[in-house]
């Protein structure tokens, strides 16, 4: 498959590092006071010991004048204080390989109730980053030295220095860029085979809950179907279940190095056999600013029904997404899974669903036994014939469910059958929907961590978003709120409560107004913990074409240690 190419932005250098003037080392022996009139190098190096001596009150004064602040609501043992995140970034894959369509992007920010100010949010074809032009000529030695810091203010820059390149501010080149929270941008991304990964960043107010949302449309019969991802942040580890190099199935990886150096990756496929091993498979090296597609069938050695694909970056950190097609019966992103668990929580089926399977891998020291439920409108229970799965070690086991929703929306559960046995696993779900003329299309689910405190979708469109909640355990509260259109709108909010163990559907709020694409963001108010998910349906030539987004936590916010003021430290 063709490797796009890539213009790589020009830049210098790494600083000279700075080196402190040599200290000669005191002696061991006594030291005895100068006999005679003092010369003239003590009194130098008296004058020196005396600036010393101001420098140092001059510290401890400011050091006392300007004390750390306190952070908010600290308590008396120290405990770290919370505050928002001042830069957020996401990686989006490839957005078409060998599929005839059209891809949108969209970026949107939930506003913000932190003190953060200004910042800027972008999305551009993914290069190599950026590095600050080299600086100006030092002077000649004999030209004389300012007496100021560069940085103080009584410092006068040359007239020749060029100004360092504000690193928060978003590139000349960028393709979409987000002005403001609470109002979603969106554009079109880089289309066809040699179209390259989409690199998002937000700065400042812009930066917490920064989310991207990657949808395409494709229209070719082959293909006919609606895939839709949320882009994550770079990383050194990826979990895919579901994924299948049998039938009609063309299944591809993408991976995307947003870094200025080369990363190093190996691809792990395993099956019902386990491991499947191909040296093709291992150190993979990915150019920096570069994208690259990986199909599976050039790694698995034949047809393989139920795969399980574990990415491993060894050198460096990559975005990687898994994209899979299945002839004319759908396509759709599998979504990355949460790390191993003994218990895997999957949102998002709905009542529709006309098949369902199951596919889970159990690591190699262990066989996993594990029970099956779904979480209903009034809590979970077991679903009749498949009440349990049994996964050996190293190995991927897949179970059809079939019409397992009943007419009714769903979440799905695995945990372990017996509590003192519990082995982490890895589960996808692949959903199909079929329209009355027996066209399908499919989406992936898989294995998700609780909301949180707030999660955010960026693309929904007018009657197309139907958000599935499920309380994993206590009854909850959640609030969901429409932001206003790309175009114009209103936001609109909705209180929606949920019953322990219980699922809820609900056709998504929308803004007042609406003009453009919207986003949904949800917050937990009281219970829970809480899992969903967002199905976006927008049918095309008598297909249900959808696709399913988890909503995850959107970490907009850190734990920051406590500081103690501590003057004494400029004496250590």
């Amino acid at each position: 498959m063709k490797k796009p190419a890539f213009r790589k932005k020009s830049g210098a250098g790494p600083e000279e590092p700075f080196e402190p003037a040599a200290v000669e080392p005191a002696g061991a022996g006594e030291t005895r006071p100068a006999v005679g009139p003092p010369s003239r190098s003590a009194g130098k190096t008296t004058q020196s010991l005396l600036a010393a001596a101001v420098v140092l009150a001059a510290v401890l004064g400011i050091a006392e004048a300007r004390p750390p602040a306190s952070p908010a609501k600290a308590d008396a043992a120290g405990a770290p204080s919370t505050a928002q995140v001042e830069r957020t970034a996401a990686v989006c894959p490839q957005p078409l390989q060998g599929l005839t369509g059209s891809t949108t992007l969209t970026a949107y920010t939930p506003p913000g109730t932190g003190s953060a100010t200004g910042g800027a949010g972008w999305l551009a074809d993914q290069s190599a980053p950026a590095v600050p032009p080299t600086a100006a000529p030092s002077a000649p030695a004999s030209a004389p030295a300012s007496s100021a810091p560069s940085g103080s203010p009584g410092a006068t820059p040359s007239g020749s220095a060029t100004p360092a390149p504000d690193k928060n501010a978003a590139p000349a080149d960028a393709k979409l860029t987000l002005t403001k929270p609470g109002t979603p941008a969106t554009g079109p991304a880089t289309n066809g085979d040699a179209a390259p990964g989409t690199g998002a960043v937000a700065t400042g107010a812009l930066a917490p809950g920064f989310t991207v949302t990657q949808t395409t449309v494709v229209t070719e019969q082959r293909g006919l179907g609606l895939s839709g991802l949320t882009c994550t942040p770079e990383n050194t580890s990826f979990w895919f279940a579901g994924a299948s190099t049998a039938g009609d199935r063309v299944d591809y990886l993408s991976l995307v190095n947003p870094e200025s150096s080369a990363a190093v990756v190996d691809i792990q496929l395993y099956g019902d056999k386990g491991l499947i091993d191909n040296d093709a498979a291992n150190g993979i090296t990915v150019a920096p600013g570069s994208s690259q597609s990986v199909l599976l069938s050039t790694l698995s050695k034949g047809a393989v029904t139920d795969l399980a694909v574990h990415v491993v970056v060894r050198s460096g950190r990559v975005g990687a997404a898994l994209h899979a097609a299945d002839g004319a019966k759908g396509a759709d992103w599998i979504p990355a899974s949460a790390d191993p668990a003994p218990t895997q929580v999957l949102p998002g089926l709905p009542a529709d669903t006309s098949a369902a399977r199951l596919v889970v891998w159990a690591p190699t020291d262990d066989d996993a036994d594990l029970k099956i439920q779904l979480s209903g409108k009034n809590g979970w229970f077991t679903p009749a014939g498949n009440e349990s799965i049994h996964v050996k070690a190293g190995m991927v086991a897949a179970v059809d469910l079939g019409k397992v929703t009943r007419d009714e929306v769903a979440g799905l559960r695995l945990s372990p059958s017996d509590d003192k046995h519990a082995v982490p696993v890895v589960a996808g779900l692949r959903i199909d929907r079929t329209g009355g003329n027996g066209k399908s299309d499919a989406a992936w689910l898989t294995g998700s961590n609780p909301i949180g405190a707030r999660a955010t979708v960026a693309d929904n469109r007018a009657g197309a978003s139907t958000l599935f909640l499920t309380s994993t355990g206590d009854a909850a509260t959640v609030k969901v709120t429409a932001s206003a259109g790309s175009g114009g709108g209103t936001p609109a909010t909705k209180e929606v409560q949920l019953p322990a163990g219980g699922t809820v559907a609900i056709p998504a709020p929308e803004p007042a107004g609406l003009n453009g694409v919207f986003a949904l963001t949800v917050e937990t108010e009281s219970g829970g913990p809480v899992v969903g998910a967002r199905m976006l349906s927008i049918p095309n030539k008598d297909v249900p074409m959808f696709t399913v987004q988890a909503l995850r936590d959107d970490h907009s916010t850190v734990q920051v240690p406590q500081a103690a003021q501590d003057p004494g430290v400029v004496l250590r």
